[in-house]
């Protein structure tokens, strides 16, 4: 067994090298979009399935508490955790509507929605994004493989954050380290350095 777990760990480790020539320039200017949000009053709305929906709990975990410094907490909600109301929706309306009618209701102009999709083809994760862009909020997509039928809806104002894998754990194992990431420079842009 070991050989099969030291060929996991190896690609992960060679995803990641791939993603550290590529992601860069997408994570920073993730990072100043969720940060001018912040500073002009918005709240970042994060939204996924399955592992994505952990990524987004966990995204908006860091924020309202805290990541690794002492800070105030940050405006930000995982449409992912409201059982009730994500029931509701699904029983009334679509699954597909789930988070859209969320961000329809919470989403404020300039705000950012964290839109969390492995494949890029998630439906309601689709339809937040047009949610979004009707509430003129901005995005930043997390996805993987060829950005599926997200890339495509992003207004050039949006940022997608394009894992270069097929692979649905190594993407979300990237994922992880680009939310931790973002946590680092929101922190960072706006408390400073920390001595």
């Amino acid at each position: 067994m070991q050989p099969r777990i030291q060929h996991m760990f190896q690609a992960s480790i060679e995803t990641k090298q791939n993603a550290l020539t590529v992601l860069p320039p997408a994570i920073e200017n993730a990072s100043l979009m969720m940060v001018s949000s912040l500073l002009n009053e918005g709240k970042i709305l994060a939204c996924g399935n399955g592992g994505s929906a952990g990524d987004a709990q966990h995204f908006s975990s860091e924020m309202l508490n805290r990541f690794e410094r002492e800070r105030p907490s940050l405006p930000a909600i995982a449409l992912t955790t409201d059982s009730s109301t994500i029931t509701s929706i699904a029983n009334d309306y679509s699954y597909e509507e789930v988070f859209s009618k969320q961000i329809r209701a919470l989403g404020q102009a300039g705000d950012v929605l964290l839109a969390i999709s492995t494949s890029g083809n998630s439906a309601n994760v689709v339809q937040a994004i047009h949610a979004a862009h009707d509430r003129n909020m901005h995005v930043v997509a997390l996805t993987g493989r060829d950005g599926g039928q997200i890339a495509p809806l992003l207004l050039p104002d949006d940022v997608e954050i394009r894992v270069p894998s097929n692979v649905t754990a190594r993407v979300q194992e990237v994922h992880l380290l680009v939310i931790h990431s973002l946590c680092d420079l929101i922190d960072h842009q706006l408390f400073g350095s920390e001595e």
